[in-house]
């Protein structure tokens, strides 16, 4: 209680009691009348007290009641802080009602999870797209609700850097992308997007790629036929010739390109690993080198170091594109006094192919986009160079049907690292 309060209590207690002793003094019964005054201030605080209990019970629909003195102050304190914590749970409320007004708009999901990955709130597209049931899954963990193999392992992993796709549905599957990010002491927000427009729109895209590559192979065929005769043609004008070399090679070109396309097709359609025959890696990359060493224009120098004699398990014909697209690539881009460097070995984790060169290099921020199809960091220096923009995507989804992954480290104007990692249990010895 404040000193205002006490300055004010104690003057009228202190004149109380002097009332009481000369009204004791005067009949002679001093004590008596001490007494029974100070039983007459206990039973009148006694009964005040009893009014602000009622009072504080019944607050909500009784008014404060009018007591004198610090009672009265004491009163008027509490109104004041009951007052302000009216006006702070009515700001609360309005907040909480605008954040669910919010969390309604927004198109994702949203999950609130607790230390222990379990439910604590989620808003009504999270319901719609996981299936979840208000207040009978709150406190439920996410991963007993949710039981898609990919996203338990997503969950147990503990890596949240990326999003996990799962489909869910029967006939008309929907496609979901969920992502846990952290926050806070232990908490986790699990953020739900469908994305089944974006994952048809793909679909159609690479449906399109590949029944349009199928339809120019065989026109491309013909014209590559013709123009080959006509320029092997004895009695061709001179003047012709230098307008149909550059057919055939656009043609080339051409053709190429629409290989690359139904390969990669190929690829990103299938969904199964590569087969398990034996695959003899060190020959494959010992004829690439053999046939880098028969070009006729001028190449950087290349080596190729074998650690070791072991092969993979896969397809031959996919890891023979991974390793000529990646060679070929280094030898593009470097210039003829650089250098181009391939190493093999096998260690306890795996298999390992990396390329090294003295090229021109690539700047960090294109790292991430590589391995996309049509992708290209100078779009001018590629169609120099005659790059379709897909060897790399090849690249990737050849390695992804191998278990294997490709790692990427390059400095811009000082060259660039190309490593494939393969699983160990992909290797084989030579002779099994």
């Amino acid at each position: 209680m404040s000193k205002a309060l006490w300055s004010f209590a104690l003057p009228r207690l202190l004149a109380s009691l002097a009332v009481a002793f000369l009204f004791g003094a005067w009949v002679g019964h001093i004590q008596l009348a001490l007494l029974l005054t100070l039983g007459g201030i206990v039973v009148l605080n006694y009964v005040r007290l009893y009014r602000l209990e009622y009072w504080l019970r019944k607050r909500a629909s009784v008014d404060p009641p009018e007591l004198p003195g610090t009672w009265g102050d004491v009163v008027a304190l509490i109104v004041r802080v009951y007052r302000r914590k009216l006006f702070h749970k009515r700001r609360v409320v309005d907040l909480f009602r605008e954040f669910r007004r919010m969390t309604t708009a927004v198109p994702d999901g949203i999950v609130l999870l607790g230390q222990e990955r379990e439910i604590l709130w989620f808003n009504r597209n999270a319901a719609r797209l996981l299936g979840l049931r208000r207040k009978v899954d709150f406190g439920q963990r996410i991963d007993n609700l949710v039981r898609y193999p990919a996203f338990i392992r997503y969950v147990g992993t503990g890596d949240f850097t990326l999003p996990v796709h799962l489909t869910v549905g029967g006939e008309n599957p929907r496609h979901l992308a969920l992502q846990i990010v952290h926050y806070g002491a232990g908490q986790k927000l699990l953020l739900i997007r469908d994305v089944t427009r974006e994952v048809r729109i793909e679909a159609m895209r690479k449906d399109f790629v590949a029944n349009a590559s199928h339809e120019l192979r065989s026109p491309l065929t013909v014209i590559a036929g013709y123009v080959d005769t006509l320029v092997d043609e004895p009695g061709l004008d001179s003047y012709w010739r230098m307008p149909l070399e550059e057919m055939r090679r656009q043609t080339a070109r051409m053709q190429a390109v629409v290989d690359d396309l139904i390969e990669l097709s190929r690829l990103e359609s299938t969904t199964a690993e590569a087969g398990d025959d034996p695959v003899d890696v060190p020959g494959i990359l010992s004829l690439i080198k053999r046939d880098l060493a028969a070009r006729p224009e001028p190449t950087p120098t290349f080596e190729l170091r074998l650690e070791a004699t072991a092969g993979l398990r896969g397809s031959e014909s996919e890891l023979h594109s991974v390793f000529a697209n990646l060679i070929g690539n280094a030898v593009k881009y470097t210039p003829a006094t650089g250098n181009v460097s391939a190493h093999w070995w096998i260690d306890a984790t795996g298999a390992h192919f990396l390329v090294s060169d003295t090229g021109v290099g690539i700047a960090r921020v294109h790292l991430p986009r590589l391995t996309e199809r049509f992708y290209r960091v100078d779009p001018g220096r590629a169609r120099t160079s005659g790059g379709s923009g897909l060897g790399l995507a090849i690249v990737k989804h050849a390695l992804q049907r191998h278990g294997a992954t490709l790692e990427i480290d390059s400095v811009e104007g000082e060259g660039s690292t190309f490593t494939c990692h393969f699983p160990l249990r992909r290797v084989v010895e030579q002779g099994e």
